[in-house]
């Protein structure tokens, strides 16, 4: 793991560290509140440690942005939030953000580190000659593969970028033409968060009603949960979020962020619209005898 990032910024960025993990998603969320009309330009910059680049270009004529990123972030206009997703290490590095309504240019920094996927390396001895090795998971044999590497002539094995379902029971059988014999099992539990699944799914609804939105993931240990509307983080917490009495201000983008304290991953919902229509619709209709 690469050593904490600081973000600091004149009350854009908030304080503290933003670690995540190759393939994950990171959110950085502005400390600005939600404006009626989006700010006129807002301009996400990245910078690796050789030369700055833009992300993305935000204005009242359109998005750009840059080709490395298309499909994998999301901008808020009304807050300047942005969430970046499906992480490569090559994001690691600098980020800036700077918002302009009018005069005002609030900028704000943040350093965003990766963290390296875990992998987990097993190796076997036996004394004797001519050895064959053998590694299984549980009752399935494994083979060397992108990830899988099997070395040192076959006494160590290897796995890259772990996920869950490198969860098992390993072993290694060591055998030559005289005899053979198996080592004691290692159990390996890979934990998550992964596939952060929100419902409903984004849908309409009318003023006064009560919303109750739900949001699960697989994790071991059980993850904890966050809110944000329109990038901006919620009060409160837990798998659940209910909205009585919705207005029309409520209406926007909601997401829940997972969080497994034992990988120090997150990992982001999709977005969830919700939208209001009317209260009443009220028809006349005029009738002329003759």
């Amino acid at each position: 793991m690469f050593p904490p990032g600081l973000s600091n910024g004149v009350g854009v960025l908030p304080d503290g560290p933003l670690i995540a993990s190759v393939g994950g998603t990171v959110n950085f969320t502005t400390d600005l509140n939600p404006t009626e009309t989006p700010f006129t330009i807002v301009n996400w910059q990245f910078d690796n440690g050789s030369k700055p680049q833009f992300i993305i270009i935000s204005q009242s004529t359109g998005d750009t942005t840059a080709p490395e990123y298309e499909g994998r972030l999301t901008l808020f206009r009304s807050t300047g939030s942005l969430e970046l997703r499906d992480l490569k290490l090559s994001d690691s590095g600098e980020y800036t953000v700077i918002i302009q309504d009018g005069m005002n240019q609030p900028i704000g920094h943040v350093t965003h580190l990766i963290e390296f996927n875990g992998s987990v390396s097993f190796s076997c001895s036996s004394s004797g000659s001519s050895l064959s090795f053998l590694w299984m998971n549980s009752s399935s044999q494994i083979t060397t593969s992108d990830r899988v590497q099997i070395t040192d002539g076959g006494s160590k094995l290897t796995i890259v970028n772990v996920t869950r379902y490198d969860d098992g029971s390993y072993s290694c059988n060591v055998s030559n033409p005289i005899s053979n014999d198996s080592s004691n099992p290692v159990n390996v539990s890979v934990n998550g968060p992964e596939k952060v699944n929100l419902e409903p799914q984004s849908q309409k609804y009318t003023e006064g009603s009560n919303i109750h939105l739900s949001c699960s993931t697989d994790s071991r240990p059980n993850a904890t949960f966050d809110w944000f509307f329109n990038g901006k983080s919620l009060s409160g917490s837990g798998s659940e979020l209910k909205l009585t009495n919705v207005q029309k201000d409520q209406s926007g983008n909601y997401s829940c962020q997972a969080f497994n304290s034992r990988t120090s991953r997150y990992q982001t919902s999709q977005l969830l619209v919700i939208s209001n229509c009317p209260c009443h619709v009220n028809a006349q209709c005029r009738i002329t005898l003759s």
